[in-house]
């Protein structure tokens, strides 16, 4: 079988690279297709299509995306939104053109509605204005999840999405202004060791909570969904509620995730919560029931998932070490 891995060097796609890399190794017979983006821009129409008309794999896993936190959503909208629909559009388009049956799209759980009733149910898709920090984001992986729909619906072909809640681990973004809260804090706290610093001060009130999914677990929910008979998937979807959320099912509040990290990085300072910075949605947290009735469930604690990020972390960061 031939996979085609869009989007192989994001921290996602790498991650389901290396669980297909070992699947091959123990006698799977996989070949796995990857291309950078220098060597094919998704964005770019007649490539992707030339490149699916030559390739012709079996199964497309579109783990290709732009993504960031609040601060890159906020300055970068028209590009958020103009290059994921393009990705989406062109990969799909092309995968059917193309003779591809199976194919497993990636989005995120921001495409729920700013005020959904947490947990949140896939059904809660399209109930409600989304939160504007992220919506030209949001829309774009909605879009997706309705282009897979509807192909699937017109065409008969087999294209499923499965919506991540927060992700972490090797491979993340920790830049200090557009990477998410959790690599944010990591490096935050790194530093303040580094430094000497008795502070780090965190933005807001510390009380919002938030689920995070390693991004392993992700990888292998990833191909448990994609992997699932179609009439076990079929059972729990509908063709035009199709996607599947994908997360631990637990939340936790910022303050308690600050001393989690505290700790992992050896920061033994004072916390500083800056309560004029905003707090954005107070409890984000999606309901798994769907993805556990299919019989997947997260694996990986988040204790132990930080710790062993921060050990990535420090192997990228070149003279750092651990804290005693």
């Amino acid at each position: 079988m031939k996979i085609f891995v869009a989007g192989h060097r994001g921290m996602v796609g790498s991650a389901i690279l290396r669980q297909l890399t070992a699947r091959h190794a123990n006698g799977e017979p996989l070949e796995l297709l990857t291309r950078s983006s220098a060597e094919l821009d998704l964005t770019d129409q007649q490539a992707v299509s030339r490149f699916m008309q030559a390739e012709r794999p079996d199964r497309v896993i579109l783990a290709a995306a732009r993504v960031g936190g609040i601060h890159a959503n906020n300055t970068y909208p028209a590009q958020f939104i103009y290059e994921n629909l393009m990705i989406q559009c062109n990969v799909i388009h092309a995968a059917y053109e193309a003779g591809v049956h199976s194919l497993l799209q990636l989005g995120s759980s921001c495409i729920y509605p700013k005020e959904a009733t947490p947990p949140i149910r896939e059904d809660q898709l399209l109930s409600g204005p989304l939160e504007p920090t992220n919506e030209p984001y949001a829309i774009a992986k909605i879009a997706g999840i309705k282009l897979c729909e509807s192909y699937n619906r017109q065409y008969g072909t087999d294209y499923r999405s499965v919506m991540p809640t927060n992700l972490y681990g090797p491979g993340d973004n920790f830049h200090p202004e557009n990477s998410h809260v959790l690599p944010a804090l990591i490096r935050r706290f790194h530093e303040a060791v580094r430094d000497g610093r008795e502070e780090v001060v965190i933005w807001g009130s510390g009380t919002p909570q938030r689920e995070f999914l390693h991004v392993d677990d992700m990888a292998a929910a990833s191909l448990f969904v994609m992997d699932l008979p179609a009439e076990i998937y079929q059972r729990e979807t509908s063709p035009m509620l199709s996607h599947i959320n994908v997360g631990t099912g637990q939340a936790l509040d910022i303050r308690s995730l600050a001393e989690m990290i505290a700790r992992i990085t050896g920061f033994r300072g004072q916390l500083v919560f800056d309560r004029s910075k905003p707090d954005g949605t107070m409890q984000k947290l999606t309901d798994v029931s769907r993805l556990s009735r299919l019989g997947w469930n997260a694996t990986i604690g988040l204790e132990e998932g930080i710790a062993g990020t921060y050990d990535w972390f420090l192997q990228q960061t070149p003279g750092a070490l651990r804290s005693k």
